[in-house]
């Protein structure tokens, strides 16, 4: 072979291969499309979505759909090739993958924030439902979480109930902080608690723990800390259980705590009518923003919803794109997505707070 077609050849090899590298190399992005969104009235994968016993339950009719965005990439999976793809489809959004995931967080340790963050946006769904209701919630004060290497570590274990430091009752999870604080780095506090066992056995054994405080680490003054975290733990009369696999935040606390709210009232909150929405809840009723806006009113709309719940803060995102015959319907509290859902179920749509307003 002639040397000049030789090197031509190597070339162009050359060049084949280097960009096959440049195309299916990881490439730092994400793509985030509609995801699933289920009823929550309804069943998922065989199981109902709301579980409710110990207390009457009502039939329900229509859909209170809780709606998800589905993310390709958090595992830098995604190459060159299908990162083009995704940029070219009007429905999903190719965006760098560290708006997603913080640098140094793994797959692993978002799904675990993730699922802790599921879990709380239940408690507090099933909570201000209730609170909704009138129906009375007790509450104690927990460990939620020791810091690993802290002072408490081996000592407070998370589910213990915190029944009084130094001997002042707690009724509150932020007089912990307090009356640790009083302290100076290096002496004593004392915590009458009922260990988390017995607790979950309803019993009302406390014991006495004496912890030394250590001082903060967190560049600030210098205070005493003992290495826990205090929360709050809800003491529901009933049993809610939420049944729902594979999901992760808190975006659909809103949608749950209609969901419960729906099945333990005799009168049909939506009348029938297809009802989505997204937003976070706390134990107040307050609603709160998500991520991925535009998506989830894109895979509600093609589920066939006609209304779609839309946080306040999310308004202005939402409205630049509304899918041809949905009505984005603005709420800042538990009590406007009911007042909503009124209107909705009579036909009254003019009274509907849009966020177009």
């Amino acid at each position: 072979m002639p040397r000049r077609t030789a090197t031509l050849l190597a070339s162009t090899l050359t060049l084949i291969a280097l960009l096959c590298i440049a195309l299916l190399a990881p490439a730092p992005y994400s793509e985030m499309s509609p995801g699933p969104t289920v009823n929550t009235l309804g069943s998922y994968d065989g199981e109902m979505v709301i579980q409710i016993g110990g207390h009457k339950t009502y039939a329900t009719s229509g859909h209170l759909n809780m709606t998800t965005v589905r993310v390709t990439g958090a595992d830098y999976s995604m190459n060159l090739v299908e990162s083009l793809l995704g940029w070219a489809r009007r429905d999903d959004k190719v965006v760098e993958h560290d708006t997603l995931y913080p640098k140094g967080q793994t797959a692993q340790e978002a799904d675990q924030q993730n699922a802790e963050e599921f879990s709380q946006s239940q408690d507090s769904a099933k909570y201000a439902a209730l609170t909704s209701l009138k129906i009375p919630v007790p509450s104690r004060v927990i460990v939620a979480a020791v810091v690993s290497g802290g002072a408490s570590e081996g000592e407070l274990h998370a589910g213990d109930v915190i029944k009084a430091v130094d001997g002042t009752e707690i009724t509150k999870a932020d007089q912990v902080a307090g009356l640790v604080t009083k302290h100076k780095p290096g002496e004593k506090v004392v915590f009458t608690i009922i260990p988390a066992a017995d607790a979950k056995k309803k019993l009302d054994t406390t014991q006495k723990v004496t912890i030394t405080t250590r001082a903060s680490d967190d560049g600030g003054p210098s205070r005493a800390v003992v290495g826990i975290q205090a929360g709050v733990e809800h003491l529901y009369p009933f049993t809610i259980d939420i049944k729902l696999a594979d999901v992760g935040g808190p975006s659909a606390g809103m949608m749950f705590a209609l969901g419960i709210i729906d099945k333990l009232t005799p009168d049909d909150l939506t009348g029938g009518k297809f009802v989505a929405g997204t937003g976070t809840i706390d134990d107040n009723g307050k609603v709160g923003p998500i991520g991925g806006i535009s998506l989830k009113t894109i895979g509600a709309r093609d589920k066939g919803a006609q209304f779609f719940l839309t946080p306040a803060d999310n308004c202005e995102e939402a409205a630049k794109s509304i899918p041809s015959g949905l009505t984005l319907v603005k709420v800042k509290t538990l009590d406007d997505a009911l007042a909503a859902l009124k209107d909705i179920k009579s036909g009254n749509d003019a009274a509907l707070p849009s966020c177009k307003s």
